[in-house]
């Protein structure tokens, strides 16, 4: 269901020149995700590859996360990450927003599951952009949030 939502918004979100862009089917048809430049790994920013250390677990009649104790010790606490914006909001600036590890390929895909997203709200509106961003904020390790989101960085601000 959300990742229904994030797809839907994307989509209708986009500003209007990034529409343009690529409203053209063969621009996005057969799209190689590896012609993507990967982000480079920092020390000072949160590993994508530490916040994919997480499991769904059967418990009762659903599935929760179950996230190791690196992951576990990152809750509540100021930290950086690094990614691609995907806008939950209409307009070139956004405040709420989805930064994900890899950019989307196709309007129509999710570039990964839960654990390669991080739902942002931040204190000011961000520029909206096709390029990694980097910001800094209050991470939340969200192990039943009903949204499927595991990760959310709040009051978050541009960081380099």
């Amino acid at each position: 269901m959300l990742a229904r939502a994030l797809i839907l918004a994307f989509v209708v979100t986009l500003p209007v020149q990034a529409q343009t862009k690529f409203s053209q089917p063969e621009m996005l048809q057969g799209t190689d995700p590896s012609l993507f430049k990967p982000l480079t790994e920092r020390k000072d920013v949160v590993s994508w590859k530490l916040l994919a250390q997480v499991e769904l677990v059967k418990l009762k009649d659903r599935y929760v996360p179950q996230f190791s104790d690196n992951v576990a010790t990152l809750n509540k606490k100021e930290v950086k990450v690094q990614g691609f914006m995907m806008p939950l909001e209409m307009g070139d600036k956004q405040s709420h927003f989805i930064l994900s590890a890899m950019p989307q390929t196709c309007a129509f895909c999710m570039p990964g599951g839960p654990e390669s997203m991080v739902e942002v709200k931040t204190k000011q509106p961000v520029k909206y952009t096709f390029e990694p961003l980097i910001l800094s904020g209050k991470l939340e390790v969200l192990k039943e949030d009903p949204t499927g989101v595991f990760y959310r960085l709040t009051d978050a601000v541009p960081a380099k």
